[in-house]
């Protein structure tokens, strides 16, 4: 009975150890009205946070988790969102001119508004993004490629015509 105990103990105290290991959970940070310029968030995972009406220019977010993010007003030219996940994101009035999309999924984001003058969208998924009629005519006069996760054709994710 002893033996028992102490090998129940010592499993539920080994699962304690193995739940409490490897686990970094994401908290939602607020980077509002911050100059960030430059700054390096390759690979990192902040779904939900907010860096509304922050300077961005620059900025590296490739293979970024950026799920719920809010960028609302955010300046983001010549930033790298190659592969970044960025569905379900508030972009709006956001200037993502010169910008890289790479790949990126902008599936169901808010982008009304948003300027992307000179952006690169090679292979980004548009599934559901509220754009404006101008902005989508611009975007689909460079809409080529098939993003690599979804298997969505930029041109189609657009309704190009």
């Amino acid at each position: 009975m002893t033996k028992t105990i102490s090998l129940i103990l010592g499993i539920w105290a080994i699962a304690i150890l193995v739940m409490t290991i490897n686990i970094h959970p994401s908290y939602a940070e607020d980077f509002d009205k911050q100059i960030l310029a430059r700054a390096d968030f390759s690979g990192k995972s902040l779904q939900g946070s907010q860096f509304n009406k922050t300077d961005l220019h620059d900025a590296n977010f490739r293979n970024a988790n950026l799920t719920g993010v809010s960028l609302f007003g955010a300046n983001m030219t010549s930033a790298d969102f190659t592969g970044a996940d960025m569905r379900y994101s508030t972009l709006d009035t956001a200037r993502m001119n010169s910008a890289n999309l790479t790949n990126a999924l902008l599936e169901g984001a808010f982008t009304y508004g948003t300027s992307f003058i000179g952006t690169v969208i090679d292979g980004a998924d548009f599934t559901d993004v509220d754009l404006r009629n101008t902005t989508r005519t611009l975007l689909c006069k460079v809409a080529k490629g098939t993003n690599p996760t979804t298997g969505r054709k930029t041109r189609e994710t657009l309704e190009c015509n």
